[in-house]
């Protein structure tokens, strides 16, 4: 399937600030995509650019098979979803809905048909008559999303569209996004710094890290195969061990970390012996327990004894910071059964960390400031662990 929008070699500039920096991508026809990103990235930068409010100094937009770099916004179908929901005040919900289509001068038995289509897809058919004033967040953000696509535009453009709303609120509308996707059927591209939300929503990612993609695929990939360090610390949490290759064979190899001791990793980059690496393994890999572990069908696993200096309880799990020889680990540990009779681990307890060879991941690209977005304890020095 050939890519439905293309992005080829974009640059955009600020003055001295390079804001998109030589950027290529391929989105598919249909596909739910996002940019995803910390601020100042490039991400909105890439999305105005294919709205038509800026312009590229370099570079290509083609949609459809088609050149639109030099477009105006309203020679593109394409449509912009704000934060701010950019209602018109004055506007019942219904006139707001129906504006961009008058304003196309269809029959209007077309428009109430399209009009009162979307406002039942939307569930706010008993709403249509009131003004947006009248509105809940969450129902402000559904009809903004409604008259962005009431008259079928090519591709959907969401800039952090749910930042307004509270948390309860933003899960409810996430899921009532994915299902608005699956009903209309066109291009979704969705800018967003929340990871869980990218991570929930997206057929594919771009994370995005001063104005160039680090990586560009299916969230389960960039979370458990992260090309870089960037991407390793900005998708959710992870611990860094660093050290040198001492033994190889066959798919798992030796590393051995100083102040730690020897590490047994899966060798997917086929790294030989004296080659350094960073290993990359998430808190919710690394077991802890007050028992040491048995071998994982008959494979062994990274054992090292630590001590808990830390421990933050958060309801789904609990998190857990454990000092292990000089640098600290974080581990955590889901609440699948809460058993009051147990002893649970807990400040000072003498405990064993281990995780299956399997469970980390070798960083190709790594970076000291990038590592550095890794969550370090409240009392510790803010220095990354694997350091």
């Amino acid at each position: 399937m050939s890519d439905f929008l293309v992005f080829e070699n974009v640059t955009k500039r600020f003055g001295p600030l390079t804001a998109v920096n030589n950027v290529s991508l391929g989105i598919k026809k249909g596909e739910f995509f996002s940019l995803l990103g910390p601020s100042g990235c490039g991400k909105t930068t890439l999305l105005r650019m294919l709205g038509g409010f800026e312009m590229p100094d370099s570079g290509r937009i083609f949609l459809d098979g088609k050149d639109i770099t030099d477009l105006s916004p309203n020679q593109r179908r394409v449509h912009t979803v704000f934060q701010n929901y950019a209602l018109f005040p004055t506007m019942t919900i219904w006139d707001n809905i129906a504006f961009s289509l008058k304003l196309s001068k269809l029959p209007k038995r077309e428009i109430e048909e399209k009009v009162d289509a979307i406002l039942g897809m939307i569930q706010m058919r008993e709403h249509a008559w009131k003004y947006p004033n009248q509105l809940s967040g969450g129902q402000k953000q559904r009809v903004a999303i409604a008259r962005a696509l009431v008259d079928r535009p090519q591709v959907l453009l969401l800039d952090e569209p749910l930042a307004a709303l509270d948390l309860k609120l933003r899960q409810h509308m996430l899921m009532e996004l994915d299902l608005i996707h699956d009903q209309v059927g066109i291009t979704f591209i969705y800018v967003t710094h929340d990871q869980g939300e990218a991570m929930s929503l997206s057929d594919r990612i771009a994370v995005m890290n001063r104005g160039k993609v680090e990586q560009l695929d299916q969230p389960a990939k960039i979370y458990e195969a992260p090309v870089s360090s960037f991407v390793a610390a900005f998708i959710g949490d992870t611990n860094f061990f660093a050290g040198e290759i001492v033994a190889a064979s066959g798919d798992y190899c030796t590393i051995r970390c100083e102040g730690l001791g020897d590490i047994q990793a899966f060798n997917d980059r086929k790294l030989l012996v004296g080659q350094n690496v960073h290993l990359s393994v998430r808190p919710e890999k690394i077991h802890i327990t007050l028992n040491a572990p048995q071998p994982e069908n008959g494979v062994g696993v990274n054992v090292f004894q630590s001590t808990v200096t830390d421990v933050i309880y958060q309801g789904v799990y609990t998190k857990y910071w454990i000092m292990c020889g000089d640098r600290s680990v974080s581990a955590l540990k889901p609440h699948s059964r809460f058993l009051l009779d147990q002893a649970p681990i807990t400040w000072n307890d003498k405990v064993y960390m281990w995780w299956h060879p399997d469970d980390g991941y070798m960083i190709e690209n790594f970076s000291e400031s990038d590592a550095g977005l890794v969550q370090t304890p409240p009392d510790a020095p803010k220095e990354f662990p694997g350091k």
